[in-house]
């Protein structure tokens, strides 16, 4: 869309919105309680609220929510000491682990029921994420940028499990709903600042306040840190500012700022063999991203009557990121002309077979040359090497309007919302491949010749959609029956703009509508029983339909060739389970899962490089389990705990045959056969996590926190024939003391007993042709950090 249509959309949506946001949490179960004067203050009766659909509105009470929804707040993300939100997921929130494939702090992959959720291009995204009604997701490959997410400025979260539909597209494991604050339900000026071990600095600061019928709340964050592996240095820099506006007793408005900057370093998973020598060792460098986020959101909620309430927002979000990644090079001097290099050059081809050598061509130079800065020089001990370098440059906008009516329905008490989305993603794309050589730290020293048919330059536009209905009708006072619905339809297109590849350009449309049905009964507060069944569908993303040919596998950021079109992939979940609380000092939750993926999309590992393959539909996978969360209180809720649990089984279900060359028991073709059954990549079966915090004196607390992962299988052995990723426990300390009411010091521990573990394992090329040794396994680990402390302080007026 051109710039007079973008400006025509967000302004007509502006204007729309005058006339027409109530922060979604805790509400009060009656809206005003009588006393005369003298009476002892009625105790008002607080029930948790969960927002059913991007925009919240009015919220659901989470005894009629028929799935097994997790919440957390401000103060339970700040205790504990998590650097950022995924850290905080993976130590409290049940079916959440993490994959550090980057070995960033701030760049890990989140899975949730064995969906994911990550900053890098190229992973099939299967969770979609809101901040305050607008998805963060990206246009380009559903990507979610972590670090540009603001962490001081969130109030709370909701983590809704499955594939609902009211959550748009690509919610076929769950969706995380962010609300951040403002200044009337965060007033106060707060810090904190923390430093210790990898060099780590922490710093942020927020104020909140209200004044009349304006509120304001501001705040801002810097994260450093040199890293516990060589060459790792990360930064980032978040400021977000919200604007409140009560323009009467009925409407209200905010206007919400998120400023984002980074510089992340995390140069990936290193050879098993190397990381047996060291652990702070890594493969090649840089490994470098770097983002900017400029976010504008403006919400508005109007309260037309007693019972119908309009909500709606109109956004406008601009990120830029740009990636240099040093690699090794299957680059060489040509077999028929060692003067210039080819693909694949030095590579005899098998007897009967015409070699498959393709001759690097620069776009500007010609021919590249075979010479030491292009290809290196094995007998010199000087490995080649290639930058590959993109730019992606994303302007998100949109719009949403949402209406809830609260009106009886058969003389019961209803609650039936409508909606309806538009969303625009444009993308420009760019990325270059440049011949050189690795120096003795094996950085990447480039050449200055580029290899042509690395070169991509393309436009991407994502237009989508959406109209969507929930209704809850409590049928009794115990019992309440949801149904619900969501019509997408997305365009994608793609053009290519350097005139080099028109087979690149595209347009593929995709139209559904997805239903949902559940109910929870409640025959006590210690006893709700819920179910449901609902339905979600993913597109595939430009940078999966550019990318699906397994005869043309791509780097990640993804080169582009012209592929055969991809299903988009649709999943049906069930779930049944309980939830309750027993008395002030106990509650449950435990649910049973099942998610059926059809023509589910993975990106499959294919060539001589880590991070080469190709996106395919590879039919139907499964992930079913079940999960058990306890909390609770004693000691006058001095000793307050948690202990969540899950079982997974996540599986392919069709068998197929699928590259994967470097494959220790690959066929002469370079395949490996996958079996209906065989485990998904990087899922853990078993997953717990445990945590207590003890009040000792008034004015200070101890506490810890567990995590034990189970093994997971290799990506690139989709077979399930090499071992696999081991499974680990970690446990972490942590400790508060109150100096005053305002001011208290606080200390964190993590990997407290400093184990040697991993999270991510994939098959690669074997590393000695880079390590110039006798190095021949072909496994990449992703290692975990070693034990840190941090002592910080905290102050709040």
């Amino acid at each position: 869309m051109n710039n007079v249509g973008k400006v025509g959309v967000l302004t007509v949506s502006a204007v729309a919105m005058l006339g027409l946001s109530v922060p979604a949490g805790r509400v009060s179960a009656q809206d005003e309680a009588d006393a005369t004067p003298g009476s002892d203050p009625v105790q008002i009766e607080e029930i948790d609220v969960i927002g059913v659909t991007p925009s919240h509105g009015t919220g659901l009470p989470i005894t009629k929510f028929p799935s097994n929804v997790q919440s957390a707040d401000s103060d339970e993300i700040r205790a504990s000491g998590a650097p950022d939100i995924t850290q905080f997921m993976n130590q409290h929130l049940g079916s959440v682990h993490v994959n550090d494939a980057q070995n960033n702090p701030l760049q890990k992959d989140v899975q949730y029921r064995g969906f994911l959720a990550t900053p890098l291009l190229g992973a099939a995204q299967g969770i979609s994420v809101y901040q305050d009604g607008v998805r963060l997701n990206e246009p380009f490959g559903d990507s979610v940028n972590w670090a540009i997410i603001p962490d001081s400025a969130i109030g709370s979260i909701n983590l809704i499990p499955g594939s609902n539909p009211l959550f748009g597209r690509n919610t076929l494991g769950g969706a995380l709903s962010i609300q951040t604050k403002n200044g009337f339900t965060h007033p106060g000026t707060r810090g904190e600042v923390y430093g210790g071990s990898f060099d780590r600095w922490f710093t942020q600061l927020e104020n909140g306040g209200s004044s009349g019928d304006w509120g304001w709340f501001i705040t801002g964050e810097l994260f450093d840190e040199q890293g516990w592996r060589d060459y790792s240095p990360t930064e980032a820099k978040n400021l977000f500012g919200n604007l409140t506006w009560l323009a009467s007793d009925r409407t209200n408005f905010d206007l919400s700022v998120n400023l984002a900057e980074t510089e992340l370093v995390g140069n990936g998973a290193t050879p098993i063999e190397l990381l047996q020598q060291d652990r702070e060792a890594i493969f090649t460098r840089p490994d470098f991203t770097g983002n900017e986020l400029a976010f504008f959101n403006l919400r508005g909620t109007h309260q037309a009557t007693p019972s119908v309430l309009f909500t709606g927002n109109v956004y406008y979000r601009v990120s830029d990121t740009s990636t240099l990644n040093g690699d090794e090079s299957d680059y060489g001097p040509c077999s028929f002309n060692p003067a210039i290099v080819c693909e694949g050059g030095g590579e005899e081809a098998e007897e009967g077979e015409e070699s498959e050598e393709e001759i690097a061509v620069d776009p500007a130079l010609g021919p590249v040359p075979s010479n030491i800065a292009t290809v290196g020089d094995e007998d010199a001990g000087i490995a080649p090497g290639t930058n590959n370098r993109s730019d992606t440059d994303q302007d998100g906008y949109g719009t949403a309007f949402q209406t809830t009516f609260l009106q009886d329905l058969f003389e019961r008490e209803n609650q039936f919302i409508i909606g309806v989305e538009a969303d625009y993603g444009d993308t420009d794309f760019r990325q270059s491949t440049e011949l050189g050589r690795l120096d003795d730290t094996r950085q990447t020293i480039g050449s200055g010749f580029f290899v042509q048919e690395q070169v991509t330059d393309l436009t991407s536009d994502v237009e989508n959609y959406s109209a969507y209905f929930t209704d809850t009708l409590s049928v009794t006072e115990a019992l309440a029956v949801t149904v619900a619905g969501r019509f997408n339809h997305t365009n994608v297109t793609i053009e290519d703009r350097s005139g080099l590849d028109p087979e690149l350009n595209g347009d593929h449309t995709f139209n559904r509508f997805n239903p949902a049905a559940g109910a929870a009964y409640t025959f006590a507060p210690a006893l709700t029983v819920f179910g449901g069944y609902n339905e979600s569908n993913r597109i595939p993303t430009p940078s999966e339909l550019t990318c699906a040919d397994p005869e043309d596998p791509c780097r990640l950021p993804n080169a582009f060739v012209a592929d055969p079109p991809l299903d988009e992939v649709v999943a049906r979940t069930f779930e049944f389970g309980v939830r309750g609380d027993v008395g002030r000092d106990l509650s449950y939750s435990l649910a049973a899962f099942n998610t059926e993926n059809e023509d589910d999309i993975l990106f499959i590992t294919e060539g001589n490089i880590t991070g080469e393959g190709f996106f395919d539909n590879v039919g139907d996978t499964r992930r079913r389990g079940i999960e058990l969360g306890l909390e609770g209180s004693v000691l006058d809720e001095r000793f307050n705990w948690f202990f969540n649990y899950t079982y997974l089984e996540a599986e392919f279900r069709d068998s197929f045959l699928v590259a994967s060359e470097e494959h220790p028991v690959a066929n002469d073709a370079g395949q490996i056969q996958v079996g209906a059954g065989d485990r998904l990549p990087l899922v853990p079966e078993h997953l717990l996590k445990a945590g207590a915090d003890l009040r000792v004196l008034p004015n200070a607390s101890v506490g810890f926190d567990l995590i034990l992962n189970g093994d997971q299988v290799l990506r690139g052995d989709e077979s399930n024939q090499l071992d696999e990723v081991d499974s680990y426990t970690l446990v972490n300390f942590n400790g508060e003391y109150r100096v005053t009411d305002h001011v208290s010091l606080f200390a964190r521990v993590e990997n407290v007993f400093d184990e040697d573990y991993e999270t991510f394992g994939a098959v690669g090329e074997e590393p000695g042709e880079v390590l110039l040794n006798d190095f021949d396994d072909p496994r990449f680990f992703g290692p975990g950090a070693p034990r840190g402390g941090w002592v910080g302080l905290r102050a709040s007026f």
